[in-house]
């Protein structure tokens, strides 16, 4: 181990890229660290810069202000296939003439390793994604998830220090997606290798990450681990974006002890504020309990309203009250016979400590 181990991985130092043409930078002053180790999530909606931090980060781009720092040396101007990164793609890139085996080996024979220890260090990756069974088989004879298990084992054969890896589950099913998840936190935990994974997937980056950088217009939203992202977003556009909320208005007024919200007119007494005035309050659809009359009976501080749709989801249903001026969605558990109809009359409630207030 050199004496970098401690440090960063990787290190984006105020980065900065605008393509030609284009009126917006693609990255505006960019700057975080991955560290040995970590799975690191970037997670953001199309256009807001994931892809340009990967081809950055790979060499196939170069920025135009700041510096990408790999082990603690400023790599931008080296070359792709002289950094110690490799990329697992969305479209797998594996060459159709060339078996599994050759395809992972194909790495080490670039490099000039001697046939045996191709073979052998082929044959380790190999078993590590479960594809040793289909070494002999060409890509074409391979489901869409024995390809990225191949894709993924050539780019780890040659033991990088980091893996970017790109969208590598948006072409799979529900059911290997999820199968894959599991995969790939295990292969990951097995190599030590610091992961790099970019995903417009709030599950899929919540699920796997040590931290996750959300990305808004090439800006970070936010950079925080899974669960401070989920229940302690820092804008309004990390509590849309991860997740699912409602975004209320709130009119917060004065009492004795500081200042309480209302909702609708109605006053939420666990909803306190420091200072008054209009705000946003984003409650997710777990944190709203919806309940038929009979039983919010006497239950102060609900908002009555009337049910205009229910979706089932399978384990749950989300139910959409319509509370005077406003929609407010709640997820309730699932039971055989729906318990909630269109156009009936119920009440909502706020777990008032899972909200977040965004001030004017």
């Amino acid at each position: 181990m050199g004496t970098h181990e401690t440090g960063s991985v990787l290190s984006l130092v105020g980065v900065s890229k605008t393509y030609d043409g284009a009126q917006k930078p693609a990255l505006d002053q960019v700057s975080f660290s991955v560290k040995p180790g970590e799975f690191f999530s970037i997670l953001g909606p199309s256009g807001s810069g994931k892809t340009t931090i990967l081809r950055t980060v790979a060499g196939f781009e170069k920025p135009d202000t700041g510096q990408i720092v790999m082990a603690g040396e400023v790599v931008n101007s080296v070359a792709p296939n002289k950094r110690d990164v490799r990329t697992v793609f969305q479209s797998y890139a594996l060459f159709p003439h060339l078996t599994v085996r050759e395809n992972v080996e194909y790495p080490l024979r670039m490099k000039g390793e001697a046939k045996p220890t191709r073979r052998t260090k082929a044959e380790e990756a190999l078993a590590l994604t479960e594809m040793a069974t289909f070494a002999d088989r060409f890509p074409h004879q391979l489901s869409g998830g024995q390809r990225q298990r191949a894709a993924l084992a050539r780019s780890i054969v040659s033991r990088p220090r980091l893996l970017l890896l790109d969208e590598p589950l948006a072409a799979l099913d529900l059911r290997l997606r999820q199968q894959m998840q599991h995969t790939l936190v295990a292969l990951q935990k097995e190599l030590g290798i610091a992961f790099m994974y970019v995903t417009h997937d709030q599950g899929e980056a919540l699920s796997m990450s040590d931290r996750v950088v959300v990305l808004q217009d090439g800006k970070i939203a936010q950079l925080a681990t899974p669960r401070e992202i989920y229940f302690a977003p820092q804008n309004e556009f990390v509590s849309r974006f991860v997740g699912r909320s409602n975004l209320v208005a709130v009119n917060f007024e004065p009492t004795d002890t500081g200042f309480v919200g209302r909702v609708e007119g109605i006053k939420v007494p666990g909803l306190t504020a420091k200072k008054g005035g209009t705000a946003r309050m984003a409650i997710r659809y777990e944190a709203i309990q919806v309940k038929p009359l009979d039983e919010a009976e006497g239950a102060p501080d609900t908002i009555p309203g009337v049910v205009e749709d229910v979706l089932f989801l399978g384990t749950n249903c989300e139910v959409n009250v319509r509370c005077g001026g406003v929609n407010l969605i709640g997820t309730v558990p699932a039971v055989r016979h729906s318990t909630f109809t269109v156009g009936q009359p119920v009440k909502v409630a706020f777990d008032a400590a899972n909200t977040q207030v965004f001030h004017d």
